[in-house]
């Protein structure tokens, strides 16, 4: 699921890399929760639109 947004500008050098577009990511909500392996964390946009992943 590689999707970058029209209104940012991707570094060519990265674009190989995966992108996630974070409103996706939670759904049209605020929060997600991602595991990786055994362990889930959760991903929240916070109101000034800054991401925390925690754990």
């Amino acid at each position: 699921m590689t999707h970058i947004p029209s209104n940012i500008q991707s570094d060519p050098a990265a674009e190989t890399l995966p992108t996630y577009d974070a409103r996706q990511l939670v759904s049209g909500g605020d929060v997600a929760r991602i595991a990786l392996e055994d362990k889930l964390y959760t991903l929240r946009i916070t109101r000034a639109g800054k991401l925390i992943l925690t754990k």
